[in-house]
């Protein structure tokens, strides 16, 4: 087995938002991590110790008691090769399904099996981000009502919230997120967000509906490598032109969602965001 990069307790706090003590009842009570010794006999950790320790966070938030988080945590190994993994299409059917009948433990089992085979960035950009579009689609074609699509972005929001518990910790460039006064949708940020965590950035989440006068507040405070605006309206961004332009004055900003356009992007002088969440992450340098 090919060695694998390893740190100690305190990075890996960092990157995860528990602290040291936390992480070392976790281990005695729960075997949840398993470190490596260095010559000096300091406690070294994996990428699958943090992924384990995010597992059990992700429970710990829908509420599972420790010792059933732990477990849930353990048990979730990764799809071996070779291993059958069920494929987009076939979850993005049973979710359907789910939603249909306002099923949540049916439409989160599916949420689970989506993530366990798959890392999170995949599980996005396969599943979740073209699962939001279509719901969105059908809703405005008439063919659901709004007590699926509510019923959808609340149960995938719900998951989503989980996933970003401890987002902010670490030592990565920060990135500041908010929806444009107004914008209510907030998922894709919240993936994008996800996205851009699993390539080591942190998150400062404002989510919907920000006053700009706050953002600016908050890039003040923050400093972050980058300000990332959202909406699915043009127009949203155009009543809030004066603003950012002022937070161009201090910030790196960029704009992205279904209102954000490349004429509109250079007349605010921003950057644009064109692409889906996941590739537009992979692709952001601090």
């Amino acid at each position: 087995m090919v060695d694998q990069p390893r740190v100690r307790i305190g990075e890996l706090s960092r990157r995860v938002g528990v602290s040291p003590q936390l992480l070392r009842a976790w281990e005695a009570r729960y075997s949840l991590l398993a470190p490596a010794r260095s010559a000096g006999g300091l406690r070294l950790y994996s990428a699958e110790d943090e992924r384990r320790v995010r597992l059990m966070l992700e429970q710990l938030a829908q509420g599972a008691p420790a010792a059933e988080a732990a477990r849930v945590a353990l048990a979730r190994e990764r799809t071996p090769a070779g291993g059958h993994m069920a494929d987009a299409q076939e979850l993005a059917r049973e979710l359907e399904a789910g939603v249909a009948v306002l099923d949540e433990p049916r439409t989160q089992a599916v949420l689970d099996r989506a993530l366990e085979g798959r890392p999170l960035a995949q599980a996005l950009g396969d599943l979740i981000l073209p699962f939001l579009r279509h719901i969105g689609e059908s809703w405005a074609a008439g063919e659901i009502g709004v007590a699926h699509e509510h019923f959808a972005s609340n149960a995938i929001g719900a998951r989503l919230r989980a996933l970003a518990r401890g987002w902010g910790a670490g030592v990565g460039p920060r990135a500041l997120l908010a929806c444009q006064p107004g914008e209510r949708h907030d998922l894709g940020l919240l993936c994008f967000g996800l996205a851009l965590r699993e390539r080591g950035w942190r998150i400062a989440y404002l989510g919907a509906d920000t006053p700009l006068a706050d953002v600016i507040g908050a890039a003040r405070e923050l400093s972050p490598a980058i300000v990332v605006l959202a909406a699915v309206e043009r127009e949203r961004f155009r009543r809030s032109a004066a603003q950012i332009k002022a937070l161009r004055k201090q910030a790196r900003v960029a704009i992205g969602g279904a209102g954000a356009t490349p004429p509109l992007a250079a007349q605010l002088g921003v950057e644009l965001l064109a692409g889906d969440a996941v590739s537009e992450a992979a692709a952001l340098v601090p």
